[in-house]
């Protein structure tokens, strides 16, 4: 059996070293999307898999087999864009808040923002706010083995 820690796990990187991979302007929105999340979650920032900036954590079980943890909230700030984890399928549950959001791109659980500027900052803060309580409601917030829905 292997010892080595798993991909998606805290790390010892510092926040600052992460938050230092978005520049100009665009470090000024890390930090925003920082506090956003911390507000939130009451948690502090850390580093998950040497890049990610994650609060809190969950301990999820798939149906399938497959088990891991991650983080309640997470983002992670880039020279490009910024990367914000959401739940799964987030557009689908909620086309209100994303066409108020204003412009972005989306995946299945992850939303891209190149910029803030022109993001409705209220419908991101109620974006954010309803991933982490959809997270909690699926997975809860200890590390307690659990099982939910597969993907």
């Amino acid at each position: 059996m292997s010892s080595s820690k798993p991909t998606m796990s805290p790390s010892e990187a510092s926040i600052e070293s992460v938050l230092a991979k978005a520049t100009g302007p665009r470090r000024a929105e890390a930090e925003e999307i920082l506090e956003m999340c911390r507000e939130l979650t009451g948690e502090e920032p850390v580093v998950w898999a040497g890049r990610i900036i994650g609060f809190g954590e969950y301990e999820y079980s798939y149906d399938s087999g497959h088990s891991g943890r991650g983080p309640l909230l997470s983002f992670a700030p880039g020279a490009a864009r910024h990367t914000i984890y959401l739940t799964s399928d987030f557009e689908d549950h909620w086309p209100d808040l994303m066409a108020r959001l204003g412009k972005h791109k989306a995946s299945k659980a992850c939303l891209y923002l190149t910029r803030l500027t022109g993001v409705d900052r209220e419908a991101l803060r109620e974006l954010l706010e309803r991933s982490l309580t959809r997270t909690r409601e699926e997975w809860g917030t200890t590390l307690e083995a659990s099982v939910g829905p597969s993907s």
